[in-house]
């Protein structure tokens, strides 16, 4: 085993078995029934894998929850949240910093030259639920239009903005709605190309904007890519129907680009695919990789000068810390030099995609594969011609166990979601990494094939 350890660092030192007892002992799990879990151990990380205090060495397939886009450990951030502390740890909001200046304008650079402020946050959570608030005063109407399959956080508007099955137990917040989104693999549309989901789809968003009444509707949030909810990617025509549509009735379009920002889809913003310019977008994770906890709101000018002369009210303590946006300043400037985003780009293109595909010809539990970037999802079945889920919705199965199992017994950490594997590593991710995580996910799959029922 490699000793990734260092004796004169009081941080690296430890056993599993210490790290384990103590957070069976005193931590409480998110999303969780306690009393079963066995979380695995890590120590450290660098680039696309992670260790336990033993040197077990892991590839991670989920960049943790995907956001570690510039990898583990990068030895730049970490120098930048170092020479940060050592300068100003804290600050409240209210004053001026330096390195809140350059991050907000470092993030507002990659947007429109109609976004010039940002509204710092300390996740995508409360990002989500400041523009929300941000809308609702713009526009003084409170409906929320969201998609069933997405996922925006669990604070009270964002969770209740949520589609998926944790928004079921937490529904308090008021004036939301919810549609389908486009999804031509299980089109709600019955749609049989790309052009025809999208404009149904937009029809659909269109109807129910009608009938819940244009002048109650202050925004529409969306996932510019579906993300935990399966990495659906919108078709042709989609979203530029959607800011269209805002346009048309005077709704603030919210883009969520919390976890497909920042060069998880090989561009800086996920909504640069398609040249579309929503009104707010906000971000987190994908940021700073989540080395310091942060998030925002980027904020058009039309917007922002709404609170010019009143007083915008919402606030939080963090808000900007001078850690997390040394440690956002430093990751922008790491992905630019280093060409990490067009490194995303390329590995999807030429690794990611084709490998897949090819797997999908040989694994019949491959119903489909779709993605781009380092942001792509397999939708496994047990029937291909009835197209029937792998694990039910909100739940999980016999069969996606093992497969996890499998991917983890051979040294790879992935991410799954219901009936879903995602294939998401860091955007730092090699040729070499990617291929050797794809093949430990192909001998995973032949074991799961088994479970397959169809012809």
């Amino acid at each position: 085993m490699t000793d990734h350890g260092s004796d004169s660092n009081p941080w690296a030192s430890g056993s599993n078995s210490e790290a384990f007892d103590l957070d069976r002992a005193h931590v409480f799990h998110s999303w969780s029934a306690q009393a079963g879990l066995r979380p695995k151990v890590f120590a450290s990380g660098s680039g696309s894998r992670v260790w336990d205090f033993d040197g077990n060495t892991f590839l991670d397939f989920s960049s943790q929850l995907v956001n570690t886009n510039i990898g583990h450990q990068h030895p730049a951030v970490v120098a930048a949240i170092q020479g940060q502390a050592a300068v100003q740890a804290t600050l409240a909001p209210q004053h001026a910093s330096l390195v809140r200046g350059r991050a907000a304008k470092a993030i507002t650079d990659l947007a429109s030259p109609a976004h010039n402020k940002v509204f710092f946050t300390n996740g995508g959570a409360d990002a989500a639920e400041n523009a929300i608030r941000m809308a609702r005063l713009h526009t003084h109407k409170h409906k929320v239009l969201s998609f069933y399959r997405s996922y925006h956080g669990n604070t009270g508007a964002a969770i209740t903005a949520t589609g998926d099955p944790r928004r079921w137990p937490n529904e308090y917040a008021y004036g939301h709605v919810h549609f389908f989104g486009p999804y031509l693999y299980r089109s709600s549309f019955w749609a049989t190309s790309p052009e025809e989901e999208s404009e149904r789809a937009l029809q659909h968003l269109e109807d129910v904007i009608r009938f819940e009444g244009p002048d109650t509707i202050g925004a529409v949030l969306i996932e510019t890519v579906v993300g935990t909810a399966g990495i659906l990617v919108p078709p042709p025509g989609y979203l530029a129907g959607v800011r269209a549509l805002c346009d048309k009735y005077g709704i603030v379009y919210i883009a969520d680009e919390v976890m497909a920002g920042f060069g998880r889809t090989g561009a800086w913003l996920a909504v640069d695919h398609w040249d579309v310019t929503p009104d707010l977008i906000i971000f987190a994770k994908g940021s700073n990789s989540g080395y310091v906890p942060l998030g925002g709101v980027i904020i058009s000018d039309e917007i922002a000068a709404t609170f010019d002369e009143r007083v915008f009210p919402g606030g939080l303590t963090y808000s900007g810390h001078p850690l997390a946006c040394a440690s956002a300043l430093a990751t922008l400037e790491a992905m630019r030099s280093e060409g990490i985003v067009d490194n995303a780009r390329d590995i999807g293109d030429t690794v990611i995609g084709p490998v897949l595909r090819e797997m999908q010809d040989r694994h019949p539990v491959i119903g489909e594969v779709r993605g781009l970037g380092v942001f792509w999802a397999l939708d496994l079945v047990s029937d291909r011609a009835t197209r029937e889920p792998l694990a039910p919705y909100g739940g999980t199965s016999e069969a996606m166990a093992a497969l996890t199992a499998g991917c983890v017994s051979r040294g790879l950490l992935p991410f799954v979601n219901f009936n879903r594997l995602h294939v998401v590593p860091p955007c730092v991710v090699t040729e070499a990494e990617a291929r050797e995580g794809l093949a430990i996910l192909d001998e995973a799959l032949t074991e799961t094939d088994r479970f397959y029922t169809g012809t």
